[in-house]
């Protein structure tokens, strides 16, 4: 799956009522403590339950030492939840690794600007971001929410990681100072390692140590698919670049049937195109166009599983107006061509 959430920019209408909580992400803010005390929830052994009149579900903190800890999010509300993280103004002095993994569509936005919301395709995604950028997230009320947080100090993920010959991506993330965002797509073994620990019982007394483990295993699947990536030069980023990223990114992906033209995007951005390039690779870890073709065959993908469409009927579709050349690129991505693979689905 390309790096990020699912295929299309969509306008969902907002319930009319919904409720907010901001916090500055220092290292040393509790996230649970913090929100029990805003919705009036008490704490006990580092889990909160929902208030049976704003929904269901919990969230759980566990912590394994001062610079490295988790908060698992499993609840469904009877109203949209709209996280407000501000800049911390320190700059990387925690790294926040976000795993979502969500049947229902988020909004995701890196300033107060209108909400960028994604499609329910696969909500699944992991965000590595430092604590100096600002976002905004919209949780849909009435559809359970699934995500874990991961917060580690720099210091502590590089004693972790223990790499000799870090990439870029590495270096700029347990860098001092620097200020980054990085997506990448959800593989079916982190889906699974993720459910797994949301079912664990706490009440066994080998529970923390069983959770560290499995945490420090999220942690290696995201960080090698991040060492995996190409080594170059780093570009630093602010909200506003992130924000402007994700309206290209939906741009991209609004109409998968027309390739996306550079300098047409450079100028939706405001920014030049080599800058652009740069940015988008870094954060994505794929150029533009190789995205826009990953999203397509996903698209196309998707669209022969349903079954209601013939293959002609998919590849016209998605703008391909030379059949032969859609099956080829489909072969080269799911090693079977769009006939066979329709029928194995």
């Amino acid at each position: 799956m390309v790096a990020g959430f699912s295929y299309f920019a969509t306008t969902q209408p907002t319930h009319l009522t919904s409720m907010t909580f901001s916090f500055s992400s220092t290292p040393g803010f509790d996230f649970l403590t913090q929100f029990a005390r805003h919705i009036g929830a008490p704490v006990h052994n580092d889990l909160m339950t929902m208030p049976a009149q704003l929904g269901q579900g919990y969230i759980r903190k566990l912590t394994f030492g001062p610079e490295f800890k988790i908060t698992i999010h499993h609840y469904l509300l009877q109203e949209d939840l709209i996280i407000k993280r501000n800049s911390s103004g320190l700059g990387n002095e925690l790294i926040t690794v976000f795993f979502y993994s969500n049947e229902q569509s988020l909004g995701i936005a890196f300033n107060d600007n209108p909400l960028v919301l994604f499609s329910n395709r696969d909500d699944s995604a992991i965000q590595v971001t430092s604590n100096d950028l600002s976002s905004v997230i919209r949780f849909p009320a009435n559809h359970y929410i699934n995500y874990v947080v991961v917060a580690i100090t720099p210091s502590y993920l590089t004693a972790l990681l223990a790499v000799k010959d870090p990439n870029s991506v590495l270096q700029t993330i347990t860098g001092s100072g620097n200020s980054f965002l990085f997506f990448e797509s959800m593989t079916a073994e982190t889906k699974l390692l993720l459910k797994n620990i949301a079912a664990v019982n706490m009440n066994d007394n080998l529970s923390r140590f069983y959770m560290q483990i499995k945490v420090q295993e999220l942690l290696y699947l995201i960080f090698h698919q991040l060492s995996s990536r190409e080594s170059a030069a780093y570009q630093s980023i602010n909200s506003a670049d992130a924000e402007r990223l994700l309206h290209i990114r939906n741009e991209i992906l609004s109409d998968l049937s027309v390739p996306p033209v550079l300098r047409e995007l450079a100028q939706i951005a405001a920014m030049s195109e080599t800058k652009l390039k740069q940015l988008f690779k870094q954060t994505f870890g794929s150029t533009v166009y190789n995205y826009y073709q990953q999203a397509r065959m996903e698209e196309a993908a998707f669209l022969l599983k349903q079954g209601k469409r013939s293959v002609a009927e998919v590849g016209y579709e998605l703008g391909f107006s030379n059949l032969s050349h859609f099956s080829r690129l489909f072969e080269k991505h799911y090693g079977l061509n769009p006939k066979r693979f329709s029928t194995q689905s």
